[in-house]
């Protein structure tokens, strides 16, 4: 398959993620409705950290099962497992230290400094926009981000089987991993449509999200029809695990607040089965 066919491929996977993200703009959701949507978004982002380290721990798994067959190389596996440990941690970890800085930043532009200090609104205009969002639209932001370093991982498994001349495997792909994002949209944008504070976002914004989470698998599909590296996909699905798991608890945190447990349990079990819905169609396919 020729490479403007693959990255083509790649795009179609890619963009469907826009589907979901016009959820975000829904208009003062009445609470019952804000709880449903982000547990809804917690069950989508807990089957994709379970999809993202499953994924990354196969060579760890299959190279731990070559060494108890005698046939094994101990110092691949050892380091495959170093990649995993080490990337998990970054991204679990390093967006603690960047939300906390962003934090720090904020409160830093907006602190008064006596009574010569400038306005809190002259504050904000020296301060950077990203640390001007709401926390709503910043855990969007950290979603997206998370989310377009596990859709880039999946642009390399399609580019790879592209040039490997699989094209039906690779449309296969596309279709689950289409899907994917298309559930993936609605995990991005669901505490803005959750927080009955947040600014309704504007379409600029919802495009610049949905950019963040799925141009990425275009990028991967790029790469993927040139090169080809696991230790790569180990590295970029780990970190997307890390930063899902970071989310997670952001999100079950503003959950436990609304103490609704059963629209909590209803909306964590269907996310959970709409993401295990839209693999099946990728699992049918052997992969």
């Amino acid at each position: 398959m020729s490479l403007s066919q693959t990255l083509l491929l790649g795009a179609i996977a890619g963009v469907t993620i826009v589907l979901g993200l016009p959820l975000g703009r829904l208009r003062a959701p009445a609470p019952g409705l804000r709880v449903l949507l982000n547990a809804l978004a917690i069950g989508v982002l807990l089957f994709l950290f379970w999809d993202v380290l499953a994924a990354a721990w196969e060579p760890i798994d299959a190279g731990l099962a070559d060494l108890h067959e005698g046939k094994g190389d101990a110092a691949a596996t050892a380091g495959y497992g170093a990649l995993f440990a080490g990337s998990l941690a970054v991204g679990l970890l390093g967006l603690v230290a960047y939300e906390s800085w962003m934090q720090r930043r904020h409160s830093a532009a907006v602190a008064p400094h006596g009574p010569g200090a400038m306005s809190a609104a002259e504050a904000r205009s020296r301060s950077s926009a990203l640390a001007d969002w709401s926390p709503a639209r910043r855990l969007a932001l950290l979603i997206a981000v998370g989310i377009g370093l596990h859709n880039f991982a999946e642009g390399l498994a399609i580019g790879q089987s592209a040039a490997a001349g699989e094209i039906g495997l690779a449309t296969v792909l596309v279709i689950g991993f289409g899907l994917h994002n298309a559930t993936e949209g609605f995990g991005i944008v669901a505490p803005l449509a959750a927080d009955e504070d947040a600014e309704r976002p504007s379409w600029a914004l919802l495009g610049l999200l949905g950019l963040i989470g799925g141009g990425p698998t275009f990028v991967g599909t790029a790469i993927g029809h040139r090169f080809t590296s696991e230790p790569v996909s180990v590295v970029f699905l780990c970190l997307a695990a890390g930063s899902i798991l970071y989310v997670v608890v952001q999100l079950l945190g503003i959950a436990a607040k609304a103490r609704r447990s059963e629209l909590l349990a209803v909306g964590l079990l269907l996310g959970l089965l709409a993401g295990f819905a839209t693999d099946a169609i990728v699992t049918a396919a052997g992969v």
